[in-house]
């Protein structure tokens, strides 16, 4: 009862506060104020009262809680790092949470492949091709961006859909609710009103067929032909005009899974960006380092891993996910055999619904697509 009588008296009995010390809300009273004991009670009265004190300070929710929780948890969907290694590193690099993400990498607790981590938000890919090439849109507009784009000259490579001019394109629309001409615009105006949704033409890619060879095309998670939400764009390219495309075709249709499913960032290494590699090679070498082993080991280690690294992001050197005895290098190796005449990638695209979009906050920069010219 002594000890709860002290606990109920007064703060000051117990702290003597020094004047003129202003201490914020940084809670650090005690480390600038004098104790003062009058009894042994008394001090343990203190002791008490001030861990009681402590427990409530820290028990209050900081400001920046909430969105403290929210980068942990994304940073944990992008690493699959243990939660407490998560944490960890966004409070060494300042809640940053890319330099985290890098930290992870160094620390070893994270893989390449898991950099991209992107949050999907709903939606669907519309794919439409014709002899000459093949599109990509956001939405169920890609044969609309085809009539767009046949007028302009078949340059090879993947191109971005101009969106300001299919917005402004007039066809008929058939559909219970949406009939008659209108403009892409106003279709997707109606869309939205009838959902009671944020609909919107976010974007478009063309890639255009190769004159000697084949355009392959996948959609996965396919609800209806044409639609998805991940599509993988190839194009394989024969020297011999003349030679029959079966072969090519099913080897292409092939890798236009494998694309899907493995999600390559660049066809070669040559291709792979300078950027990219040195990145790369200083987390590595971060990696190795910390093993204690002799410089040359570390040199060899970077090197080792670093090939490692091609087969995961390189489409050529990566394991074909139909048959991971080979890689896709072997594969159009063995396909030139097959046909009788040197076969290559020309260009390959990957998209998914979403990529580049946080749910809580969309980004409004250039948005990454895998892809190669």
């Amino acid at each position: 009862m002594a000890l709860c009588r002290n606990v109920k008296g007064p703060l000051s009995r117990m702290l003597a506060i020094r004047p003129g010390v202003c201490y914020g809300q940084s809670y650090s009273t005690a480390a600038t104020a004098t104790p003062f004991y009058q009894s042994a009670d008394d001090k343990t009265a203190f002791r008490y009262a001030f861990g009681v004190l402590s427990r409530q300070f820290s028990s209050q929710t900081p400001p920046a809680a909430a969105v403290q929780m929210n980068l942990i948890r994304q940073l944990r969907e992008r690493t699959s790092a243990p939660i407490k290694d998560v944490k960890d590193s966004l409070v060494q690099c300042n809640w940053d949470i890319e330099a985290a993400q890098t930290d992870l990498r160094k620390r070893g607790k994270a893989s390449a492949m898991k950099k991209a981590g992107r949050i999907a938000t709903e939606g669907l890919l519309a794919l439409a091709q014709n002899e000459g090439k093949g599109c990509l849109q956001a939405l169920t507009l890609a044969k609309q961006a085809l009539l767009v784009e046949n007028g302009s000259q078949l340059v090879s490579g993947v191109h971005p859909v101009g969106l300001e001019s299919l917005e402004e394109l007039k066809f008929n629309l058939e559909h219970p609710k949406i009939s008659g001409d209108t403009t892409v615009h106003n279709a997707i105006t109606e869309v939205a009103a009838m959902m009671g949704e944020n609909v919107r033409l976010r974007r478009g890619f063309v890639m255009s067929a190769p004159s000697s060879g084949v355009l392959s095309t996948y959609l996965h998670t396919s609800p209806q032909p044409g639609l998805g939400r991940i599509a993988g764009l190839l194009s394989l390219e024969i020297e011999d005009g003349n030679s029959p495309l079966d072969a090519l075709q099913r080897v292409g249709s092939e890798l236009a899974v494998h694309l899907v499913a493995a999600k390559p960032l660049f066809l070669t290494k040559e291709s792979v960006s300078s950027d990219a590699l040195e990145n790369e090679r200083e987390i590595l070498k971060s990696q190795a380092e910390s093993t204690g082993k002799s410089q040359m080991a570390i040199e060899k280690m970077v090197e080792g891993r670093l090939r490692k690294y091609y087969e995961e992001v390189v489409l050529v050197e990566q394991k074909f996910v139909m048959n991971d005895t080979v890689n896709v290098k072997t594969l159009i190796s063995n396909l030139s055999k097959e046909v009788g005449s040197p076969v290559k990638i020309g260009n390959f695209f990957r998209m998914e619904v979403g990529e580049g979009i946080q749910r809580e906050e969309a980004s409004s920069g250039d948005e990454p697509v895998a892809q190669a010219a």
